[in-house]
């Protein structure tokens, strides 16, 4: 049943004129979910630094070693 759905809609947008699939993909981009993070970018950049930073030089510790995995998980 959703492969039929898609192959109708499919068809409806490819005889779409111009203008109306230009109306359609931006009202398509509209509902696109935009994801923010809690942490702000000045500090993504500063973790991922002292990430690298470590990766480079195994021997330093780092000040959030326990949670490094999940830092990498959020910011890499």
């Amino acid at each position: 049943m959703m492969n039929a759905t898609a192959e109708i809609l499919k068809n409806k947008i490819e005889n779409f004129s111009p203008d109306a699939l230009e109306a359609f993909a931006k009202m398509m981009e509209s509902f696109e979910e935009k994801t923010t993070s809690a942490i702000s970018k000045f500090h993504r950049d500063e973790i991922l630094y002292r990430i690298q930073f470590h990766n480079e030089n195994p021997s330093t510790k780092l000040d959030f070693h326990e949670n490094i995995s999940e830092l990498k998980k959020y910011c890499a």
